[in-house]
């Protein structure tokens, strides 16, 4: 497949591509959409297949980054970061210094921050070379780890499904099926269980899940391939993208998905409908997951965690919109949820160009 043909490219501004022999760096940055603001979005670490995979990847997540942040509200646009490679190999100060050099060639265009096999640690070697970085310690001005607030969005929004299928937001007697004990995974768990549910988990990583069922008596835990037919009141998707598929929707039992997983729907037109057609409530991806972005932001103003959990609280109200719209013009959530990101976009875009040209007047 020839760069021009890929079929996720939609709109792209700009897309770099990177290889340095010497630190063994290669990287792709996709910068989707700037009309809010500069694109901001993780750097990710993953041993892909192929090339033509890793380059998939940057493009949607990037893309959805752009959704993102226009429908949580921020003046930020959309962009991704993936490095090619073993993360146990290269996961080094050169290899990220590196990448910070690259991140900096961009002039602010790209902000970058820590995503799936990257760390705070290696966030400071970026910034070693570059200041177009949020998420560090909280020790060089940063907020920390934004996982946390990922996962109180993931159950702020959980709560809002509840309200939309059962009429209230309570866990009490409920299931929840989760999948994948990541850092946003575990910090859902505590949250999931505190407020009163069941909770049945599965990872590839079989020690922790052995670690968390004895730890929580409230956990029980299922294989990889189970997890899909548990008689759940909310299914979460809380691992990799593409998870609800043409093979996975008819083994769900469950009214409700909403998990932190990016691009959970391997088509969302297609599977969208499927679900509405269906019943399941869908809580598009890219507004439950906000929490994180929504935290990072804060550094870019002068950061408050108090404002960043008020600000991830919206996220209920954002879903309520979304499922409200959904029902009245009988389309998927996701449909509504573009629709509602995508006026923003146009609208706030166009206010930009207004200013740059001078065409915008006050009216006296």
């Amino acid at each position: 497949m020839g760069f021009f043909d890929a079929p996720d490219l939609h709109g792209h501004e700009e897309v770099v591509f990177t290889h340095d022999p010497e630190t063994g760096l290669k990287a792709i940055i996709a910068v989707h959409n700037t009309s809010l603001g500069p694109a901001l979005g993780g750097c990710r670490v993953w041993n892909y297949e192929s090339e033509t995979d890793a380059l998939r990847d940057v493009l949607r997540l990037s893309e959805g980054m752009t959704y993102k942040s226009a429908i949580s509200g921020l003046n930020l646009g959309g962009g991704k970061a993936v490095i090619i490679g073993d993360v146990k190999e290269i996961g080094n100060e050169a290899t990220f210094r590196a990448f910070g050099r690259l991140v900096d060639s961009l002039g602010g265009r790209y902000i970058t921050a820590e995503d799936v096999n990257t760390t705070p640690r290696m966030m400071e070697w970026v910034h070693d070379e570059t200041e177009y970085v949020v998420g560090l310690a909280s020790e060089l001005g940063g907020s920390g780890d934004p996982s946390p607030f990922t996962a109180y969005g993931v159950f702020v929004g959980m709560k809002a499904a509840l309200k939309k299928v059962f009429g209230n937001e309570s866990f009490e007697n409920r299931k929840v099926a989760l999948q994948g004990l990541g850092h946003v995974g575990c910090y859902l768990l505590e949250h999931l269980l505190k407020a009163g549910a069941e909770v049945v988990v599965t990872d590839i990583d079989e020690e922790k899940l052995t670690r968390v069922t004895k730890e929580h008596k409230n956990v029980t835990a299922c294989g990889p391939d189970d997890i899909y037919q548990q008689e759940v009141d909310i299914f979460a998707p809380c691992a990799l993208g593409a998870g609800i598929n043409d093979e996975t929707i008819p083994q769900l039992k469950t009214p409700i998905i909403a998990g932190a997983a990016n691009n959970q729907l391997a088509n969302y037109e297609k599977h969208g409908k499927i679900l509405l057609e269906k019943n399941i409530l869908y809580a598009p991806d890219f507004c439950i997951n906000a929490g994180g972005v929504i935290n990072v932001y804060g550094e870019l103003e002068g950061y408050s965690e108090k404002r960043s959990y008020s600000r991830v609280n919206h996220i209920y109200d954002m879903l309520m919109e979304i499922f409200h719209l959904s029902e009245e013009q009988k389309i998927p959530t996701m449909s509504a949820a573009n629709t509602i990101a995508e006026a923003r976009i146009h609208n706030m875009g166009r206010l930009k160009q207004m200013h740059r040209s001078g065409s915008f007047h006050l009216k006296k």
